[in-house]
Order: structure tokens, then C-alpha cells, then sequence
């Protein structure tokens, strides 16, 4: 029933071009017709008797029911009949023609002023008329709109007879550039994709034990990973043709398009096996079915046709199917099944020893100082994906040209760090004093709350230059090694160091400003997720009040109990908040010389680094002894 629901909706596109080409047609037909038939306006046959008494009319066409009438050609004369016809019919200047009437006078009376006359015979050639008038112009617009399809059709998968045709792009014999050596960070996910890469390379070894090659592997992870350099790297390493296609490239305009191109496509993998086919962002097609309000028979239509190939194609002849996705939770439960993708290959964000390895591949083409310190790079860019590393690479190559080095050095890659967490700087905005002041003890307030608490990461630098992301400063934090855990404690420090800098304000200034709103809103995503999902509340205990959905984008949470419990979880967040902000207060009041001494030094040098902090805070809480003087001196005693 697909089958024939299928030719059928295919060939919408040549139907579309014939009623196109029949309006176009009539349509020119009608705008020549009208600008070369020539204008005609009757007059009176007594009129046209005194033209021919006056020897204004040179010749005349009689029919069967209109006579045409032609003025004499002379410039007088033409000039004499225009004025007379003009005074007849002064709007507009046409073919003049009269009625025949039975006057068995008029032929002597044209004899007699020597005007010429005739019959006139109608003369139809009728193919002429329909090749000219219908033919020829269909012809030309047939080659005009097939020239204007075919050229669309190289986008579209082939053109108006071609529509569904895949258009995949194939890379040929390891052509795609790309092998394990240029992956880093995600070994994991190499050594499962190794042993598919080594299946196509020796399939006699795992048939011989019996084992079956999976037929397909979904790469899932947040964007940026890596997962289409994982792919093409498969095919590098099998040094095998490489069909490339996004999901939405299943998906267009006509019913049934994406299914041909689905089977389209595994007929080419086929006759090219062993290969390898890559959809990538397959949940544009993939969605799953189950949806209550309807769904769209396009893209549940073309999945089932993926479905269908998926289970008829032999993996023996070493066809793979990878795909990638970063929303695996709405896929359909069908695609999923083992037979289809037989594994789920998670490609996460690399972690310490990850991130500086895939620095290490992307500084390979950069000149680098020698001293470059990669370890600290990677402890300061936690959280970061491959593509955020390569951007932060190429932000520091950028500097140091703009600097007007001939290499990269360390204080590049922190500041590309830096770019890429809170902007470049902004040296045409300029604080008053006052304000200055006031962004300078908010962030000293952020620096003493992490120096005071055990359970937090040191500063690394304090600086109150504005950034293009509108930040007014920050305080960045170094981790001294990666984290996986966080504990309680180590949270409600988190929250403390955030409401610090609104504490920090309240005291010295006595008022609050906007400055703080993203460190509340940071301490209240904290603390939300340390009840509802972490269960570390006593009031609620181990109790999921909150799910996430889309782990790999977004990460948002929603409720999960009812709507009396979520005010009792508000009244908690709002009493770990306080109690934070306790806790702050406390700390700051008690090392008040130190907050004013720190504040002041960073408004004279707009940016410290951490090992100044922690010198100044240090001189501060356990002063020296002063050297002693010659007065203070005893006497040496003399024997």
C-alpha cells in the first residue's frame, strides 16, 4: 500500500507543472493577443461614403459582414483623414471598419474615385495557429522551468523527476580526513566504535564464532562533543565510502519524498557495502509516534520506512548505520530496539585528563611557547566540550597576533578562557567611582566567602573590568584537581560565596543593586536542585520532587509531586537561602579589614591575582612581628 501511495504522491510535482504550464500558456497568449491585434472602432457607413466621395480612402477589404477601410498613404492626406476621423472619435487613434450594406452603387462609387477594393478571404491555417499560440509557448516554458527544477534539484535530491533521490554526501575511500588520532577526549567511544571499525576490516574472525556485526550505533551527547568527528573518524579508520545525511534532509514539500530517499539511500549503501551511512540530529525524523495530538504523516511516514530498511538489510555485506543525536529521550521506542541500533554509545563532556588531550590536537597546527602549562588550561575550562577547547584555541592564536607575537603564550589561552566564560573586555564602558567602589566589594565579598570556607575552589583572579556578556567583574575560580561529587557542605559554601557579593554590598553601602542577579539566580538553581533532586533536605528527605528533561541540551527540570508540596519546596529553598546569607554576613563583618583593604587595592589595579588575595588576606590575619630596633634591644651581657 506504501508502494503505491508512494508513486503516486511523486508524481504531484509533474502535475504541478502541467497546470503551471496551461496558466502560463493562456496567460501569454492573452498578453500577445492584446499587444499585437490591432485596435478596431466601427464608424458609420455614411461616414465611410463621404471619406470615399472626398478621395480619402486608398483601398478597402470587403467581407462577409465588416468592410475594412484604408486611408490614402499621403502625409496630407493621412494628416486630412486623421483630423476627420479624430473629429468622428477624438479618443484614440484605431482601425477604422463599417457594416456591408446592400448598395449595389458602392462598387461604381469606388470605381469612380479610383479607390481599390476587394474580397476578403479568411484563410485559417489551424496547425499553424495551435503551434504558434499553444505548442511553442509550452515548449518554452517546459525548458525554462526544467532548467530552473534541475538546478534546485541539485539541492533537492535531483531535480523535478529526481525529487526523491538522496541526497547524501558521499565521501569515497577514506576521503573524509578524519581517523581516531584526530579524537581526543573520548576514549570510550572509540573503543566501542573500534570494534565495528575492525569487524569491516577482519568479518571472517567474528562470523567464524558466530558473532553478528551491529547493525547500527546511536551516538548520544550534548552538542559539541564530537559525535559527527566520531563518525567520520569510523570511516577514516575503515577506509570505507562514507554516506553523510541529516534528518532533515529526509523531509520535504511532498508526501512521500522522505521515504524514497530512504530507500534510495540504502540502495546506494548497498551496491557500495561495505560502507557506512551517518544520519546525523536523527530525532528530526525519529520522534516518537506516540503523540496525542496528531502527528505529521511526512516524517511518521519516513520513519517507517527507515524502519523497514533497517530490518531487510543484511549487515553480513557490511553496511553500519550510525546516527547521532543529542535528544534520545524522544526518540521512537522502535527505532531504538535491539536489531536496529544495538548500542548506545555516550559521548560526553571530557573530563580533566580529556580536555587537555584534545587541547593537545588542536595546538598541534599552532605555534606554541614552550613554557604552555595545557593542566592548568584544562582545570580551568571544567565543563568545557571539544568545540569550546577549539574555539578557545583559535581565540588565543587571534591574541597573540592582535599583540603582535609570533607565538602563543600562556597568558593568551587564560585570557581566551576568559573570553569565552564572560566576553572580551569593554574599555568603552566606564564605572563613576561610586559604582566602581561598589562592583569592587562585591566581588572581594565573593573572594572572602571562598578564602574563609574550606569546602570551595581558590580564586584564581579578581578583576573589575567590564565584559561584553555584561558582566561588571567576576571572581574565577581554579579547581585543584576535577570534580565528579558534590557534597552538602560543599553546596551551601557554593550558595555562601554567591550571596556574598549582595552581602558585601548591604554592609559597606547599606543598599542593593541588579549586580547580583545572576549570582540568585545560581544560588537558587543550587539550592532547588540540593531539595528536589539531590535529597539532601531533611524536611523532604530522599523524595524526587523534580525530573530533567533533555539532559544533553537545556537540562530544565520539571515537577514532579503536586502543587502543595511545591509551595512546602519553595518555603525550604527560601530558608537555605537565608540561612546562606547568614552565613555570609557573619563572615565578612568578622574580617571587615581585610574587605576594606583588598577592596581598595583592586580599585587601584582593577585586576589581582589570586596568589595577591591570599597574600594580602594572610598579611592581614596573621601579621609579622615587627623587626626589632637598636632601642628595643637588650644589651649583651659582658663577662
Amino acid at each position: 500500500m506504501n508502494n503505491k501511495k508512494n508513486k503516486k504522491t511523486n508524481t504531484n510535482p509533474i502535475i504541478y507543472f502541467i497546470i503551471l504550464s496551461l496558466v502560463a500558456t493562456i496567460g501569454l497568449n492573452y498578453m500577445l493577443s492584446s499587444l499585437t491585434a490591432p485596435q478596431k472602432e466601427e464608424i458609420y457607413y455614411s461616414d465611410f461614403i463621404n471619406l470615399v466621395e472626398s478621395d480619402k480612402i486608398e483601398s478597402v477589404e470587403i467581407k462577409s459582414d465588416t468592410i475594412l477601410i484604408y486611408p490614402k498613404t499621403e502625409k496630407e492626406e493621412a494628416d486630412s483623414i486623421s483630423s476627420y476621423i479624430e473629429s468622428l472619435s477624438p479618443s484614440k487613434k484605431v482601425q477604422y471598419y463599417t457594416g456591408v450594406i446592400d448598395d449595389p452603387d458602392l462598387v461604381e462609387l469606388l470605381k469612380s474615385h479610383n479607390v481599390m477594393f476587394k474580397k476578403g478571404i479568411t484563410e485559417n491555417n489551424l496547425f499553424m495557429e495551435l503551434f504558434l499560440s499553444w505548442i511553442l509557448p509550452a515548449l518554452l516554458l517546459y525548458l525554462f522551468f526544467g532548467l530552473v527544477m534541475r538546478s534546485m534539484g541539485r539541492k533537492m535530491g535531483g531535480g523535478i523527476m529526481g525529487v526523491g533521490q538522496s541526497n547524501a554526501k558521499m565521501y569515497m575511500e577514506n576521503k573524509t580526513g578524519v581517523t581516531f588520532a584526530d579524537v581526543a577526549g573520548q576514549s570510550e567511544a572509540k573503543e566501542s566504535l573500534d570494534e565495528i571499525v575492525d569487524f569491516l576490516h577482519h568479518p571472517t574472525k567474528y562470523t567464524q564464532i558466530g558473532a553478528k556485526q551491529p547493525k547500527g550505533a546511536l551516538l548520544v551527547g550534548p552538542p559539541g562533543t564530537g559525535k559527527t568527528l566520531l563518525a567520520k573518524a569510523v570511516a577514516g579508520e575503515a577506509n570505507v565510502p562514507f554516506f553523510s545525511i541529516s534528518g532533515s534532509d529526509f523531509v520535504e514539500m511532498f508526501v512521500g519524498v522522505g521515504a524514497s530517499r530512504v530507500r534510495d539511500l540504502f540502495k546506494q549503501a548497498s551496491s557500495k557495502a561495505p560502507c557506512i551511512i551517518f544520519i546525523d540530529e536523527i530525532d528530526a525524523i525519529g520522534k516518537s509516534r506516540d503523540n496525542q495530538f496528531g502527528g505529521n504523516d511526512e516524517r511518521e511516514q519516513t520513519l517507517n520506512q527507515l524502519l523497514s530498511e533497517m530490518d531487510g538489510f543484511d549487515s553480513s555485506k557490511g553496511v553500519v548505520i550510525l546516527a547521532a543525536t543529542n535528544r534520545p529521550e524522544i526518540l521512537d521506542k522502535a527505532l531504538l530496539r535491539p536489531g536496529r541500533f544495538d548500542r548506545r554509545i555516550i559521548v560526553e563532556k571530557p573530563d580533566l585528563k580529556g580536555r587537555e588531550d584534545i587541547l593537545k590536537v588542536h595546538i598541534k597546527n599552532v605555534k606554541m611557547s614552550k613554557d604552555i602549562d595545557l593542566h592548568e588550561i584544562a582545570l580551568a575550562t571544567s565543563g568545557a566540550v571539544g568545540a569550546d577547547l577549539a574555539n578557545m584555541v583559535n581565540e588565543a592564536a587571534l591574541r597573540a597576533v592582535r599583540m603582535k607575537r609570533k607565538e602563543v603564550i600562556q597568558e593568551d589561552l587564560m585570557e581566551a578562557v576568559e573570553i569565552i566564560i564572560a566576553g572580551k573586555e569593554k574599555k568603552d564602558r566606564i564605572l563613576s567611582d561610586k559604582e566602581k567602589r561598589i562592583v569592587a566589594y562585591h566581588e572581594v565579598g565573593h573572594a572572602l566567602a571562598t578564602a574563609l570556607q574550606k569546602n570551595t575552589d581558590p580564586v584564581q583572579k579578581i578583576t573589575i573590568v567590564p565584559r561584553t556578556m555584561g558582566a561588571l567583574g567576576y571572581t574565577m575560580q581554579m579547581p585543584e584537581e576535577e570534580h565528579y561529587l558534590m557534597s552538602k557542605d560543599e553546596i551551601l559554601d557554593e550558595i555562601t560565596v554567591l550571596l556574598a557579593g549582595r552581602v558585601a554590598e548591604e554592609i559597606v553601602f547599606n543598599t542593593k543593586t541588579t549586580g547580583a542577579a545572576n549570582d540568585i539566580e545560581r544560588a537558587n538553581e543550587l539550592a532547588r536542585a540540593m531539595i528536589a533532586q539531590y535529597g539532601m533536605s531533611d524536611k523532604f528527605g530522599m523524595a524526587a520532587l523534580e525530573k530533567t528533561q533533555s539532559k544533553y541540551l537545556d537540562g530544565r527540570n520539571v515537577p514532579n509531586c503536586s502543587e502543595a508540596t511545591m509551595t512546602l519546596l519553595d518555603e525550604e529553598i527560601i530558608r537555605v537561602l537565608k540561612d546562606a546569607h547568614e552565613k555570609a554576613e557573619k563572615l565578612l563583618r568578622d574580617n571587615m579589614e581585610a574587605l576594606d583593604k583588598i577592596a581598595e587595592f583592586l580599585i587601584e589595579k582593577e585586576t589581582i591575582t589570586g596568589e595577591q588575595f591570599m597574600s594580602i588576606l594572610n598579611d592581614i590575619r596573621n601579621p609579622k612581628p615587627a623587626p626589632e630596633t637598636a632601642e628595643t634591644a637588650e644589651e649583651p651581657i659582658t663577662v
